[in-house]
């Protein structure tokens, strides 16, 4: 016959992740800083594009193929972009 044998307590393994911290926002207190530094380069950059149009519409007005509105509006506009994607993929500090 057996002898009484004392049963070892079978171990689970549980995946113990970190709780969810209930209340918190997504984004750190530095990405909302960089999406509105994005979102007014952005602003600017629109901003830059407007105008340049004549009153009368059977005079030519060269002032809408300026650099400012072909070449620096679309940069700000871009970069506003990559300023925003950087701001949504900067992970946070804890």
């Amino acid at each position: 016959m057996e002898k009484n044998k004392k049963a070892k307590p079978v171990k689970t393994t549980e995946t113990t992740s970190q709780p969810s911290k209930v209340g918190e926002f997504a984004f750190g207190k530095e990405n909302y800083r960089l999406m509105l530094i994005g979102l007014a380069f952005i602003i600017v950059g629109f901003l830059l594009m407007i105008g340049g149009g004549s009153d009368d519409p059977n005079v030519f007005n060269p002032e809408i193929f300026s650099f400012r509105r072909l070449t620096l509006a679309p940069i700000l506009i871009l970069a506003g972009y990559a300023i925003e994607i950087f701001a949504i993929m900067k992970k946070p500090r804890d």
